[in-house]
């Protein structure tokens, strides 16, 4: 026990405070693990695991993702109800906000099409 207590001191002794010199892009989360983090915490909110990221950005405020999650299974799977969601992170990964901006059934594809055509 006491070893893994010293490795938690040494962890903890290694961590600067925010703001700090040390604080250098070494100390932000990957874009992967920033993605991987926001699929969490939307699922853990929603309760609907995320399928896919359909678009991923960093922004001057964060982060910004469209996630797909799966709103409700029908039979069959084509017609389940999809829906993205726009998730807003800060700089660290932290959820801050989300919203709904799409529902459509899975085998649909846009009813729009580039050029206005």
């Amino acid at each position: 026990m006491s070893n893994a207590k010293n490795t938690s001191d040494a962890q903890n002794s290694q961590k600067t405070p925010k703001g700090t010199e040390s604080d250098t892009a070494e100390d932000r989360p990957s874009p992967m693990q920033v993605l991987r983090h926001a699929r969490t915490q939307l699922a853990e909110l929603t309760g609907m695991a995320a399928e896919s990221v359909s678009s991923f950005e960093q922004t001057e405020d964060g982060w910004s993702l469209e996630i797909e999650v799966m709103e409700l299974a029908r039979v069959p799977d084509t017609m389940s109800l999809m829906a993205s969601y726009q998730v807003d992170l800060d700089p660290e990964g932290q959820l801050t906000g989300y919203r709904r901006v799409r529902r459509y059934e899975r085998g649909r594809a846009d009813s729009h099409r580039p050029g206005g055509r």
